[in-house]
């Protein structure tokens, strides 16, 4: 699941927009039937109306997905960069598929090579900023307004009974700083608050939450990730390189981590198998190094610390597991 935007080669400047929109109604299908899927399960046939429980699920999920896409596009805008209008990218279900969120994220690609520092920062760092934004506010509405237990009960009538989900595989949602410090500051002790296993039932906490993962995976600072726009135009190439190797180290860390874990039943909570493979993705689709911006301005004051606010994002967004999936409830 990624949002970013490329930089490279120009292309074609004429604006196509038919496959944004089919790529868009999509992916608004696929979220739907995710979402009905995240509270009453996989279904070979679903009925058109039994969809509409679907759809605070989709709506969110593609408003936090149109925040951080559009906020690259504006600021390629502001700074007379074209680009194409952002790709949303369906992700379709199939039976005994445990974690889908019926999308791979969305993107944007620049058509020209963007030629200062200036422009790079803005554009991207953008699109986290507008994300993560939305997604606090989708995140926040969801701690304000969680149903009571027996909208729970309605999904799972036995779930205060001793055999509940004995022998079944269970998918756990990992916590971040911002997903815990919310719950603390906002839920009160005595009010109910579903188990990390249970939030995927609660649209706007799963939105909110998946937002929050999306944009920390984004500000990762490697090669043409945000993160790796925003570590360049702020430090230049060579400590961009030093950071991004570092990052991938510590991907494959955790990756190597999860693996041990996932076999030898540790429970350090520190790893997930699925760093591993971001890595390889970053290391050999996406690239490690930055494409050269020949600019040697400085950022101003007011950048540099935007970008440190950045920094600040990605660490109170990051889940170091964010699934587990496996064993028994």
């Amino acid at each position: 699941m990624s949002e970013e935007f490329q930089t490279g080669a120009p292309e074609s400047s004429k604006t196509n927009y038919w496959l944004p929109i089919l790529l868009f109604l999509l992916t608004f299908a696929t979220t739907t039937i995710a979402g009905k899927e995240w509270i009453s399960g996989y279904s070979p046939r679903t009925e058109l109306t039994d969809l509409v429980q679907g759809l605070p699920f989709s709506l969110s999920i593609l408003f936090v997905l149109a925040c951080h896409e559009f906020g690259h596009y504006f600021a390629s805008m502001f700074h007379k960069v074209k680009t194409s209008l952002p790709y949303f990218l369906p992700f379709f279900s199939f039976q005994g598929m445990i974690l889908n969120f019926g999308t791979l994220g969305a993107l944007i690609r620049t058509r020209e090579p963007i030629q200062t520092k200036k422009a790079l920062f803005d554009i991207g760092i953008a699109g986290p900023i507008a994300g993560f934004i939305a997604s606090l506010g989708v995140l926040i509405y969801g701690f304000l307004n969680v149903p009571d237990l027996d909208y729970l009960l309605r999904i799972h009538p036995d779930y205060f009974a001793p055999d509940y989900g004995k022998n079944s595989l269970m998918l756990l949602f990992g916590d971040n700083l911002l997903f815990s410090s919310l719950r603390w500051l906002i839920v009160p002790p005595d009010m109910f608050f579903p188990p990390m296993s249970e939030i995927y039932h609660y649209p706007y906490l799963c939105v909110g939450w998946f937002g929050l993962f999306v944009t920390s995976m984004n500000l990762i600072p490697v090669g043409q990730l945000d993160g790796g726009h925003i570590v360049y135009s702020m430090f230049g190439d060579k400590i961009h390189k030093t950071v991004s190797s570092i990052s991938l180290i510590l991907l494959v860390a955790l990756g190597i981590i999860g693996i041990i874990e996932n076999y030898m039943a540790l429970n350090t909570s520190i790893g997930w198998i699925g760093w591993l493979f971001w890595a390889a993705v970053l290391n050999f689709i996406l690239k490690r190094d930055h494409p050269p911006v020949y600019d040697s301005t400085e950022l101003d004051l007011k950048r540099k610390i935007i970008g440190y606010i950045g920094i600040l994002i990605f660490i109170l967004s990051f889940t170091p597991v964010p699934f587990y999936i496996g064993g028994t409830i």
